[in-house]
């Protein structure tokens, strides 16, 4: 507890210094200084709530039991009651203060794109791809999320071979996140006239959004092409051309956009989803050479790699890095995410405590 004190005397001062700072005229003035102050208040200002009320049930634990120690018979049940209470409130506390303080994800307060894509399965991929574009949307909005979607590219019989999303509101990367990877599917495909199950996947890529401020393009490593917007079969559908590719030539990554109607806005959102790819990029390389190197988050996109399997003979949801199954794909599907995304949740929590008690 010596640590953990001195700790959260550290950050209770830090917080007061914030706080002074915010009413000094001269960091007020200078509005970058004042937006990163304000932004560290806030990040300590949960910590330092739990911790005040933690000293609180430490000094009521305090108080009774010195009251116990000298009671009559008839007070000590009712003096032992506010004890085991204090106590409990102190126990709480600290555990909610151990997860406030697990290090913090880089990209927590970020928005995200997604980006979803048929991979083994032919056209059954392809549906099974909007079928999980049209999941996250409903999700995205039953949880008060703002989806946006950035582009689709259409296959013959109405699926995407891919999707992009943009979400953003509170609490996104913390659980999209756990998104990304193959998706497994297990049902009759439309086209199958022998009423067969088949297996198919698609592959969810989750980015942080990038701001342009956190990193910088060199114009002369952009390659843009422009090009009429295109429909299933190659049918065009715009008679101008709006569309948008961009190709970053150091790496070889390219983004294409073709929803919007205008130049313009193609470009621009085809810049976000690069920038997000980039910044990925940057910090999976960055984590390799710190020692924590992470599993690729799509793999091959192949039937033998998943993170999760939808049954849909058994109306089952099976999530294999924890191992939890549900009977309620149907739901699942309609954005009832919560019961796995609070599991996945859970999850990381009890292993990153785990590691910090080890």
């Amino acid at each position: 507890m010596g640590d953990l004190s001195g700790r959260l005397a550290a950050l209770e001062q830090e917080y007061r210094n914030c706080e002074a700072q915010m009413a000094d005229p001269g960091v007020v003035a200078d509005r970058n200084r004042y937006v990163d102050i304000t932004r560290r208040y806030k990040e300590l200002e949960p910590v330092v709530v739990a911790a005040r009320s933690l000293d609180d049930a430490e000094g009521d634990i305090a108080a009774a039991e010195e009251l116990i120690e000298g009671s009559g018979a008839t007070d000590r049940a009712e003096l032992q009651a506010d004890l085991d209470s204090a106590q409990l409130r102190a126990a709480e506390l600290s555990e909610e203060i151990k997860v406030l303080l697990l290090p913090k994800d880089p990209n927590e307060n970020r928005n995200v794109i997604v980006e979803i894509r048929g991979a083994e399965g032919g056209e059954e991929a392809n549906l099974w791809a909007a079928d999980l574009t049209e999941m996250y949307r409903t999700w995205a909005s039953s949880m008060g999320w703002k989806c946006e979607l950035l582009s689709t590219s259409v296959s013959d019989l109405g699926g995407f071979t891919e999707a992009t999303l943009r979400i953003s509101g509170d609490d996104i990367w913390s659980r999209l996140k756990f998104e990304a990877g193959p998706h497994r599917v297990q049902r009759v495909p439309t086209t199958e006239s022998q009423g067969r199950i088949h297996t198919s996947s698609a592959t969810v890529a989750v980015l942080p959004e990038a701001e342009e401020v956190d990193l910088e393009i060199d114009p002369n490593d952009l390659t843009v092409d422009v090009y009429r917007s295109s429909g299933p079969g190659g049918q065009s559908v715009n008679t101008t051309d709006s569309a948008v590719r961009i190709t970053h030539n150091p790496t070889g990554l390219v983004v294409s956009m073709q929803d919007q109607k205008s130049q313009l806005q193609n470009k621009a959102k085809a810049m976000a989803v690069l920038r997000s790819r980039l910044l990925k990029a940057e910090q999976e390389r960055a984590a390799v050479e710190a020692g924590q190197a992470k599993r690729e988050q799509i793999g091959g996109g192949g039937r033998g790699e998943k993170i999760r399997t939808y049954n849909f003979k058994e109306n089952r949801v099976t999530d294999h890095r924890i191992g939890l199954t549900t009977y309620n794909l149907d739901r699942v599907l309609a954005g009832a995410l919560g019961e796995i995304s609070d599991a996945l949740v859970t999850d990381e929590r009890a292993r990153l405590l785990s590691e910090q008690t080890d």
